[in-house]
C-alpha cells in the first residue's frame, strides 16, 4: 500500500495569550497527522494554516463570516478546490484555515476538567474534519464527525470528549 502525503500545516500565533502554551504547535501538528492518517484522507501535497487568536479575534471572524456577534472555541474554513487535473508541477492545494481562540478554549477546558492539550487536540480534529467536508448540520452528520473524532482522539491517547454528555443524557 502507497504511504499517502500528509498534508503540511503552518501554525501562526497572532495572539500573545498562546505565549503560555509553547506545546500547542506540536500538540496541533501531531492532531492533524493523525486525523489525516485515520480518515485516510487523499489529500495529496496539501496545506493547512491554523491561527492561533484570542476571543476578540475570533468574535470579528464569526461575525464576519457567520454574521454571528460572539466569539466561539474554533472556526474552519475550507478552501475552494480546483475542479480541473492537477499537474505535478503545482503548488500544494490549501485545504483551509482553522481559527483556535484562547480564552474560550481555556474556558471550556477548566469547566470540562479536560487537559488543555486534550481540547486543543480535538478542537484542532474537529477543524481538520471540517476543512475535509465533514459537518455536524444533521443529527446523522454529527454521529459520524464525533465517532471520528473519538478514533482520532483515541489515537492520540485522549479519552472521548463526549463521554460525560452522554451519561448525562
Amino acid at each position: 500500500m502507497p504511504q499517502s502525503i500528509l498534508p503540511t500545516t503552518e501554525v501562526i500565533v497572532a495572539a500573545d495569550c498562546w505565549q503560555e502554551q509553547p506545546e500547542a504547535e506540536a500538540v496541533i501538528q501531531r492532531a492533524i497527522v493523525a486525523a489525516a492518517e485515520t480518515v485516510a484522507a487523499d489529500v495529496g501535497e496539501a496545506e493547512i494554516a491554523v491561527m492561533l487568536t484570542d476571543d476578540a479575534g475570533i468574535r470579528t471572524l464569526n461575525s464576519n463570516w457567520r454574521g454571528i456577534d460572539k466569539p466561539t472555541n474554533v472556526l474552519s474554513f475550507p478552501a475552494l478546490q480546483p475542479t480541473g487535473p492537477r499537474d505535478e508541477d503545482d503548488a500544494p492545494r490549501m485545504l483551509g484555515d482553522i481559527a483556535i481562540a484562547y480564552e474560550t478554549m481555556r474556558r471550556e477546558a477548566d469547566e470540562e476538567q479536560k487537559p488543555f492539550d486534550h481540547h486543543l487536540s480535538h478542537l484542532t480534529v474537529h477543524g481538520f474534519l471540517h476543512l475535509i467536508g465533514y459537518d455536524h448540520e444533521t443529527d446523522e452528520e454529527a454521529q459520524e464527525m464525533e465517532t471520528l473524532e473519538r478514533e482520532i482522539l483515541a489515537q492520540l491517547g485522549i479519552p472521548d470528549p463526549y463521554a460525560d454528555r452522554e451519561r448525562m443524557n
